[in-house]
């Protein structure tokens, strides 16, 4: 607008100059003739200069005034029409999106829609087809008549496998008359395993010799029966069956699993520490199952401290498997580990279960079996030591069993026998 005012002051500014000459006759009368001279002429022009020349500044003013006024506004035009741009190019790129997520989404619609009604159609033929409950009843008599038959295979080995390991109970006798009966020991290939009190009146040879026969037996076991336990034997020399066997915890989300550390189940000897002749044999220190933590031991004997817990390890292994086979086990039961053996050899449910058949059982160790491994570990390491039992003819079978395996049991030597009361520890 300032710009349009500016050119029209400059239009009427010349149009009073060309009509100047004009007005200077005005002066004269009319119808009388006069020559003007020329210093009145350019009087009369320089007035006229001067007057059209104020007018001028006066619309220059008024314009630049008006232009002035308005170049705020301007300004801030432009600027909205930048954001207008901006927020127009926003709401474009937005839109294709928007149509280029619709557009997806109508071919995800589409493949839906397709899919149903591939379903519906598949669900019409197979609603015309004829009853398959016949079929899906034979297979599952054929099932069922496979697992009886895998369950009778692995009844069969294990009863091989118990004759050739000679799990037997020797001593004990029933009850009769009623006078209550007496319980035997347990031996696997004519030796005893011991409960975990007695395991100090044997030597470390015999006791290595025992839990190594019964090792292989619980591992052979497992492997007839497909059964998965949570602590796995390994052996020194990267070899099954050869060299020292050590145990550690696989893995699981129970309280079990964080005994990951490979834990020794066999005993060292040492010399004993008590003077003896020159000519007396070196009497054998087996790690106690009640003392095998205790912090006076030497160094040397750092392996030995942890058998009480590579001992119960072996012990909750036994305990699993008998749960899996049907056969619950009490804490106070559960020290005897091949009598609990027997008892999970002569289950009525003996292979149904597995981990590696159908009914496939859950991993190690289901919520339903309640026996937790700090406990087993508790009761193994305050297990008091049982009465020993004197029969007739025992001293001389024991001294004519010693001679033929060449060993010699030392019961005093070097031991503090300590009883340990209350109910703690296995019966």
């Amino acid at each position: 607008m300032a710009s349009l005012a500016y050119v029209e002051a400059l239009k009427e500014i010349n149009r009073l100059l060309y009509l100047a000459p004009a007005t200077s006759d005005l002066r004269h009368p009319v119808g009388i003739s006069a020559v003007p001279s020329s210093d009145g002429v350019l009087r009369d022009f320089r007035l006229q200069t001067h007057h059209f020349s104020s007018d001028r500044d006066e619309h220059v003013a008024r314009a630049f005034h008006a232009f002035k006024s308005i170049e705020s506004n301007r300004l801030q035009i432009r600027a909205e029409i930048v954001r207008a741009n901006r927020s127009l190019e926003q709401l474009v790129d937005g839109l294709a999106k928007v149509r280029r997520d619709c557009e997806s989404k109508r071919d995800r619609l589409r493949t839906l829609r397709e899919a149903l009604a591939q379903r519906r159609r598949t669900l019409n033929a197979a609603r015309l087809l004829p009853p398959q409950s016949q079929t899906l009843t034979k297979e599952s008599q054929e099932l069922s008549v496979l697992s009886q038959t895998i369950a009778r295979a692995r009844s069969g080995l294990v009863q091989e496998l118990v004759e050739v390991f000679h799990v037997v109970e020797v001593g004990g006798r029933p009850a009769v008359g009623g006078r209550p009966g007496a319980k035997g020991e347990w031996t696997i290939g004519g030796l005893v395993l011991p409960v975990p009190g007695d395991v100090r009146r044997y030597p470390p040879d015999h006791i290595n010799a025992v839990i190594t026969n019964t090792i292989h037996f619980l591992g052979l076991l497992t492997f007839y029966l497909g059964i998965k336990l949570p602590f796995k034997v390994s052996w020194s020399c990267r070899k099954l069956g050869v060299g020292m066997p050590w145990i550690g915890a696989e893995q699981g989300g129970e309280s079990w699993a964080k005994w990951v550390k490979k834990h020794p189940i066999h005993l060292t000897s040492k010399p004993s520490s008590t003077p003896s002749s020159p000519t007396s044999s070196p009497s054998f220190t087996p790690a106690s199952l009640a003392d095998s933590e205790a912090p006076e031991q030497p160094p040397a004997h750092a392996q030995n401290q942890s058998f009480t817990t590579g001992f119960a390890m072996l012990l909750y292994n036994v305990c699993y498997l008998a749960h899996t086979q049907g056969v619950e086990i009490p804490l106070s039961q559960a020290g005897d580990a091949l009598g609990n053996l027997w008892a999970v050899c002569c289950s009525g449910e003996l292979g149904r279960r597995s981990h590696s058949t159908t009914p496939l059982l859950l991993p190690p160790t289901p919520p339903s079996f309640t026996l937790d491994f700090t406990q087993v570990l508790q009761a193994t390491a305050a297990s008091p030591a049982r009465a020993v039992r004197i029969r007739p003819g025992r001293l001389v079978q024991e001294a004519e069993i010693g001679r033929m395996r060449s060993e010699r049991i030392v019961e005093e030597d070097g031991w503090d026998v300590v009883e340990l009361g209350g109910e703690e520890g296995f019966g």
